[in-house]
């Protein structure tokens, strides 16, 4: 059942999504998501999570058990806003008997796309997505990786306002993958709103704004690449002596030994100075003071490995009027 509780500035502001397959299989048990106009947003989960499952309820593929709020304002699966978004499934299949150019054609038309628009748009982004020497070049004779540019392409072929892409570096070579990467940043410039569906962290973390880490049916962790990181703040403080004789002290200050070094987790430089005075007043050299944030692989396999076995309540996240 859809319910819907009020119009927001959020492109994307789902609440309480669940869903139940055959056999009580739940997919989702109430998922917060909300993602701000014109940023890149990356959902991230293991398999099995349920990120198929949310980017098919919010492309309408999929009817949830509940889910309440709004995509682009309007309630989920409006006609009229439907036909403003953008989709890249996982697996992009086109008739193969069809060009690059034409493919482009059918599903302008089907967008109700104006014929001379069409004409215009598919020869622009078949350029910009790399196709340019295939435009009359038949499906069925391309890669994999061209079918993913051309998914792309079709992706955008109706100036969408959001765009949703399903693991949209899936079968491109590194070249193609930052290719693809500098088209998003084009795409966030331009205002669109842009909802990735990804297993590539490194790839996520170089192009999101902000980011949703999906594990066993609800979000376990949702913000900024700098909030989602924070806590994962440390320094590490390396000196010429062997600091276990002060391993005491150290951990009475807050710090820990670990391979060698004296590590302090968090942003405390209080604790850090004292830790250094302790070191200097007991006459040791120190070789450097390293900060160092964890990437979002680390914060990903600290989630996941946390969650195993259970998952708590989805994180409360501050909603636009």
């Amino acid at each position: 059942m859809l319910h819907v509780t009020e119009i927001t500035n959020w492109a994307v502001d789902l609440i309480g999504v669940k869903k139940t397959y055959a056999r009580k299989i739940q997919a989702l048990r109430g998922v917060n998501i909300q993602v701000g106009r014109g940023e890149i947003f990356g959902l991230l989960g293991p398999n099995g999570a349920g990120k198929s499952t949310l980017v098919k309820i919010m492309m309408t593929l999929v009817h949830p058990d509940v889910a309440h709020g709004t995509v682009l304002g309007r309630p989920l699966g409006n006609r009229k806003k439907r036909a403003v978004m953008g989709f890249l499934p996982e697996q992009s299949q086109f008739p193969p008997y069809l060009t690059a150019r034409q493919t482009l054609d059918y599903y302008g038309a089907l967008a109700k796309v104006p014929a001379q628009k069409r004409r215009e748009r598919s020869d622009s982004l078949l350029g910009r997505v790399g196709l340019e020497q295939w435009v009359d070049t038949r499906v069925s004779q391309y890669s994999k990786g061209m079918l993913r540019r051309l998914g792309l392409a079709q992706a955008l072929i109706n100036d969408p306002e959001l765009i949703v892409l399903d693991e949209p570096t899936d079968g491109l070579d590194p070249i193609g993958r930052r290719e693809v990467r500098a088209l998003l940043t084009e795409l966030r410039r331009a205002g669109k709103t842009v909802f990735i569906n990804s297993h590539l962290l490194s790839e996520v973390e170089m192009v999101c704004d902000r980011v949703a880490i999906l594990n066993q049916g609800l979000v376990a962790r949702q913000g900024t690449l700098s909030e989602l990181t924070e806590h994962t703040m440390e320094y590490r403080i390396a000196t010429t002596v062997e600091a276990s004789a002060l391993r005491e002290e150290v951990e009475r200050l807050g710090g820990s030994l670990q391979d060698g070094h004296i590590v302090v987790s968090g942003r405390d430089a209080k604790v850090v100075n004292e830790i250094i005075d302790l070191l200097r007043s007991r006459d040791y050299s120190i070789e450097s003071v390293e900060p160092r944030r964890f990437s979002l692989e680390d914060v990903f396999v600290e989630i996941i490995g946390d969650a195993a076995g259970s998952v708590g309540a989805p994180p409360v996240v501050a909603r636009k009027a």
